[in-house]
């Protein structure tokens, strides 16, 4: 387990929004200048929307980024729970690749995480960055408890991604998913949450306590990542 696990505290999302832009930028230049291309994943839903507005400023040469979501719902592209669409609609006008990991021709879910895998393993790894977020449950990408949390928490270190069905199904969004695995997570050579709330602090410091034994998903993330952390919150 990682013993460094940095909180960065701000006083609202818009401070927050513009520190995670600005380490985020970092991470890419850094990419960019060793090896001339960048591969990083990102997460969906409503909190990182103000980061990727900031990031969006930033003078990056995105023709040579790569952008993936660390998780995605398996629905068609353009739907409102497409995390790919979401992530496209900022980063591709920039001339970023955005990459989809969601095979829609896939018959179960199972086969679309191994579509995705397979996708997963034509590019550098390990990723240069992911950026995670937490529900208030707990979870982080799509690795929630459920029938498939062992494989996305043990399975072989090589597998990238993988599909999962969450157990119970999230009302806000009650489809299965693809999911980068906690192998793919922990191995990336930056490793960063943001997240906002009172509940999700509490959460996550809980799933800190807990250690490897954590019933939490990003408990177990955390006391597998052997890389500094950092943990960026705002009320």
């Amino acid at each position: 387990m990682t013993d460094e696990i940095e909180w960065w505290d701000y006083d609202d999302t818009s401070e927050m929004a513009e520190a995670v832009a600005g380490d985020i930028r970092f991470i890419i230049e850094s990419a960019l200048d060793a090896r001339g291309g960048a591969v990083i994943a990102l997460p969906g839903g409503k909190t990182p929307i103000p980061i990727y507005e900031r990031l969006a400023e930033a003078k990056i040469n995105w023709k040579h980024v790569t952008i993936i979501p660390g998780d995605d719902r398996i629905v068609p592209m353009g739907d409102d729970l497409s995390n790919v669409t979401m992530l496209g609609k900022t980063f591709i006008p920039l001339g970023a690749r955005v990459i989809p990991i969601i095979s829609e021709a896939a018959e179960d879910y199972k086969a679309a995480g191994r579509a995705a895998d397979a996708r997963l393993q034509d590019f550098h790894w390990p990723l240069d960055l992911c950026l995670l977020g937490v529900g208030g449950d707990g979870h982080t990408a799509s690795i929630f408890p459920g029938p498939d949390f062992d494989e996305a928490i043990n399975g072989p270190k090589e597998r990238r991604a993988l599909g999962v069905m969450p157990d119970p199904l999230p009302p806000e969004a009650p489809v299965a998913r693809v999911t980068l695995s906690l192998a793919a997570i922990t191995a990336s050579a930056a490793l960063m949450i943001a997240v906002t709330g009172q509940k999700k602090r509490d959460v996550i410091e809980e799933a800190i306590a807990q250690g490897a034994g954590s019933p939490y998903p990003i408990g177990r993330v955390l006391a597998a990542a052997e890389l500094p952390v950092d943990i960026h919150w705002s009320a």
